[in-house]
């Protein structure tokens, strides 16, 4: 089972205390209870990333839920490759799910999974969604646990591209202040001639194409292909997030190659909005 959270490690604990009571034996991974606090789509990036590479039948629990105690509603997705997804219905397992393949989702019943009651309406990662986790790791069917239900369809934004150009955005500032953006490595030849960055309504700025932080230079601005497969702008033993005043969600262009450049196109046919699934 992969635990995955914006709570802190003391909330994380409790979370881990509730899975262990209750399936003593279950091994559990940490991918990271560190995420930004209530940003779903940048946790929903994270979690894609991460958890794919995990054996068909795992159980994934993932808690960001600035709704906690709202009308969102708790679920478990079951993949087609055996894996099951839990944690609250507002996108932020969506494009895991999507990514795992044939999902189908079941409402999860407060009333079936803790007929004793919660302790309080805040803390559903350990009183509603830990002892669901519990369950179906003991090989508990989710029809028990809840109805079937649409889910919450949250893609991630698309980076969007033409010759010599690649338009995107920043995804996840990383431990170390590098900007990970949504613009596919490929995209940029790895011996481009004159590439450019600009950063949010920054002036673009001439960068290196580089395969390594230590090629790159101390204190350099640059960019490479990230470990999630996606471009990276960083600063070799420095923070690209902070010299540059980029977050989650600022701007990222890239260009490369003669000026005369054409629009941008979209080439991903998943559109960047939420919607309702089966």
């Amino acid at each position: 089972m992969t635990l995955t959270s914006d709570l802190g490690w003391e909330y994380a604990a409790q979370v881990k205390g509730a899975l262990l009571r209750a399936c003593p034996t279950v091994p559990l991974v940490d991918l990271t209870h560190e995420l930004p606090r209530h940003r779903i789509s940048e946790a929903a990036f994270i979690l894609r990333a991460m958890a794919t590479s995990f054996p068909p039948g795992t159980i994934h629990l993932a808690v960001v839920d600035p709704g906690v105690g709202g009308h969102r509603a708790p679920i478990a997705i079951r993949c087609g490759e055996g894996s099951v997804l839990v944690g609250p219905d507002n996108g932020v397992l969506a494009p895991l799910a999507l990514a795992l393949g044939r999902p189908v989702a079941y409402r999860l019943d407060p009333h079936r999974i803790e007929p004793r009651g919660r302790v309080g309406t805040t803390f559903d990662g350990r009183d509603l969604f830990a002892p669901a986790a519990a369950r179906i790791a003991r090989g508990e069917p989710l029809a028990r646990l809840g109805t079937r239900a649409p889910f919450e369809d949250r893609r991630l934004p698309e980076a969007l591209r033409a010759p010599r150009t690649a338009m995107g955005e920043v995804v996840h500032v990383d431990h170390f202040g590098n900007l990970i953006s949504n613009v596919p490595s490929e995209w940029i030849p790895p011996r481009a001639t004159g590439l450019t960055v600009s950063v949010g309504r920054r002036k673009a700025v001439p960068v290196p194409w580089v395969t390594s932080y230590e090629s790159l230079g101390r204190g350099r601005l640059g960019t490479l292909g990230s470990s999630f497969g996606t471009a990276e702008v960083a600063v070799a033993t420095g923070r690209a997030a902070l010299r540059l005043r980029a977050r989650t969600g600022t701007a990222l262009t890239f260009r490369w190659g003669p000026r005369g450049i054409a629009s941008p196109e979209r080439v991903n046919s998943a559109p960047s909005l939420r919607r309702r699934r089966r």
